[in-house]
């Protein structure tokens, strides 16, 4: 068992565990730690809790110290040179002529490293685009090449359903989404309905799947004759979420939600 707290680097971000020692760390508290590409800075949303070998990457790293004031005030500095950096950066790929979008630069918290995000439809030899920007910002450059879902992710918006981007404001992974949660849904397979503005299927056609394959085994058949408490009746519609049924009653001669319970298919 090890005991760890869980640090997040962006919004949104992913959750990364780290040994918090014997600092005395809580919920909320900035922390400067050790990762994999250098030193970061980043901010704890998970409070110290013990956790089994299965749910860490080992070695587990350690917390450096509780960031102060000092550190709050490199971040921001970092992210107006962030700024500036890809203005500069803009200007290189348009004189490279590259077939690449920038969008988004980040310095690493010790300023070692510089990343450059972008995206493309192939390919791009982007080799002396990274030697310019290195001889002009006399550092480390490193250009990642990004999908069209973490360019939303990164640049945020506004989705259909008039909401901010769940990807930007609290998903910290992307799950799988497959066509075949639209069909199980019972939704639209119009693209422009069931797309985000990414282009690809809508994150959120997974938070109810799990609602509708439980519910699926005592789902009647759209379209079958049923027997009910209100006497026979055929199924015109269902609604997986609350599991109930539209029912034509043929004796009352209108329409009911009733229970999956109360809703048995004829033989």
């Amino acid at each position: 068992m090890y005991s760890v707290v869980g640090v997040r680097f962006k919004k949104a971000g992913k959750i990364y565990y780290f040994d918090p020692s014997n600092l005395p760390i809580d919920k909320e508290d900035a922390v400067i730690v050790e990762t994999a590409r250098g030193v970061e800075y980043g901010k704890v949303v998970i409070g110290k809790k013990v956790v089994g070998e299965g749910d860490v990457v080992l070695p587990l790293k350690k917390v450096i110290r509780v960031a102060d004031q000092a550190d709050a005030k490199l971040v921001e500095e970092n992210k107006n040179a962030a700024k500036d950096a890809m203005a500069v950066c803009q200007n290189k790929v348009r004189e490279h002529k590259l077939g690449m979008k920038l969008v988004d630069v980040e310095y690493t918290f010790d300023r070692n490293k510089i990343i450059f995000y972008f995206t493309a439809e192939g390919r791009v030899d982007f080799r002396e685009l990274v030697k310019d920007l290195a001889s002009i910002f006399r550092t480390r450059i490193e250009l990642r090449q990004i999908g069209v879902r973490d360019e939303a992710k990164m640049l945020g918006g506004i989705g259909p359903c008039g909401r901010i981007l769940c990807c930007s404001s609290f998903l910290g992974d992307f799950e799988p989404v497959s066509i075949k949660m639209a069909k199980d849904q019972n939704l639209s397979l119009n693209p422009t309905k069931i797309s985000g503005l990414c282009g690809r299927l809508m994150c959120c056609l997974k938070y109810e799947h799990d609602n509708y394959e439980s519910a699926k085994d005592s789902m009647p058949t759209v379209g079958r004759i049923v027997v009910t408490s209100y006497g026979n009746g055929k199924v015109i519609a269902l609604n997986a979420s609350e599991r109930t049924a539209k029912v034509l009653l043929f004796d009352l001669g209108k329409t009911l939600d009733l229970p999956f319970d109360d809703v048995v298919e004829q033989e």
